[in-house]
């Protein structure tokens, strides 16, 4: 067997370990970044909130621009200045006078985040082999969701131990790796017509966003907004609850929960098509959102962490694996990529938000219920709005009538 028709090949592996460290800086900063905002340049809490959510501006810029012009640049570009330039701004949080300059930095460090994450995204899918696309791209998903289970709790200890300058310097010597591997790697290029040239260099909003994924971001907008409820407040529920000690080993089963379950989910998706993974997500992140509503002891915060990873965790990958398989095997698989995690994103950042305005007229509990009702939602977004591609049911394909051009894939 070929290396490019094994799955865990050289590029695979490589791929995954350089997101694997981008999205473990942004996890680890995205949960200090508060404190030190308001402990070392004395912003108000408005200001601190500011800082951290800016970030995410900066990242939903990112996808949307670079996700359409990602096969014009050339997506080996993309990925190399890409990570030379979130080196670059990561270093910058060492020159931060005031909380407008650290805004323009998280702004900045948002945006070629983006960017990174947007290469990495599209360049994977050259490295799996066609018939283990959705395993393929569970086990990458699982570097995603491993990052965001320990970026907050590394963050959380390192805060307590050593000074920010510390953490930073952790953050540029490990970006410093991924952007020696990024120079080792070599991207398969990608040929495009010069219709799609043009319609990559158009400025129409629908140029922006691959139509057959925005159903999936639309699902995945909802997911990222009900989640965005524990990632946001989880701290402060369990204080309230006096269950601290559980809350800080939350994300740790979370984590625990996904890594053993994500290569069976991504055999089933390839073996049985999306419906046998998405419905037991959009449940099984309700019940973990209801549990969270309901709980008084440590066990169950913990079970409940479990629950949610299992839900959330298995919805991020295989939503990614969906917007692929919508998506020709071509150069719009960038721009589907971008469509659905702008969705994912534009929940996680607008959910902090949203819930701290719902928070301020009930209880944490009915917070958490109001959650799942989110989640729950997208069983009937789904249901109603959600088709397979025909022939993923056996079905010749048809020829859609509006994306008009069949790209050619140099690997």
């Amino acid at each position: 067997m070929s290396d490019s028709e094994k799955l865990f090949n050289k590029g695979f592996l490589s791929v995954t370990m350089i997101n694997f460290v981008v999205y473990l800086v942004y996890y680890l900063l995205m949960v200090i970044i508060t404190l030190i905002a308001q402990d070392q340049l004395h912003a108000t809490v408005s200001q601190a909130g500011l800082a951290a959510g800016i970030y995410v501006i900066g990242t939903l810029v990112a996808r949307l621009y670079i996700g359409k012009k990602l096969e014009i640049f050339g997506r080996r570009f993309v990925l190399k200045w890409g990570a030379i330039f979130y080196l670059l701004t990561t270093v910058a949080y060492f020159f931060m006078p005031t909380i407008f300059v650290l805004c323009v930095v998280r702004f900045l460090n948002g945006f070629f985040y983006g960017m990174v994450s947007t290469a990495t995204n599209a360049i994977v899918t050259s490295f799996i082999p066609f018939d283990r696309r959705g395993e393929g791209i569970n086990y990458y998903g699982l570097s995603t969701s491993l990052a965001a289970a320990i970026g907050p709790f590394v963050g959380m200890i390192l805060i307590s131990m050593v000074s920010f300058e510390i953490i930073i310097w952790v953050a540029v010597v490990l970006l410093i790796i991924a952007t020696i591997f990024v120079m080792m790697l070599h991207v398969p290029s990608v040929k495009i017509s010069d219709q799609e040239k043009k319609r990559a260099n158009s400025w129409k909003i629908n140029t922006f966003f691959e139509r057959r994924v925005v159903i999936v971001a639309l699902i995945a907008f909802f997911m990222g907004l009900a989640y965005s409820s524990v990632l946001s407040y989880l701290a402060s529920y369990s204080a309230m609850l006096n269950l601290v000690t559980a809350g800080s080993y939350f994300f740790v089963v979370y984590a625990l929960a996904i890594t053993f379950t994500r290569p069976g989910t991504g055999k089933l998706f390839d073996l049985k098509g999306e419906n046998w993974v998405m419905y037991p997500s959009f449940i099984l992140l309700a019940l973990g959102l209801v549990l969270m509503a309901i709980l008084s002891s440590s066990w169950a915060l913990l079970v409940a962490g479990g629950i949610i990873g299992l839900g959330y965790g298995t919805f991020m990958s295989n939503g990614q694996a969906m917007a692929i398989k919508l998506a020709p095997e071509t150069a719009r698989i960038g721009i589907a990529l971008s469509t659905y995690f702008v969705g994912l994103d534009l929940g996680i950042g607008v959910g902090p938000y949203a819930f701290g305005v719902i928070r301020s007229f009930v209880s944490f509990r009915h917070m958490y219920l109001v959650a799942a009702i989110f989640a729950l939602l997208c069983i009937v977004i789904y249901a109603v709005f959600y088709n397979a591609p025909k022939e993923q049911r056996g079905d010749e394909p048809e020829l859609d009538e509006i994306d008009d051009v069949m790209l050619e894939v140099t690997k």
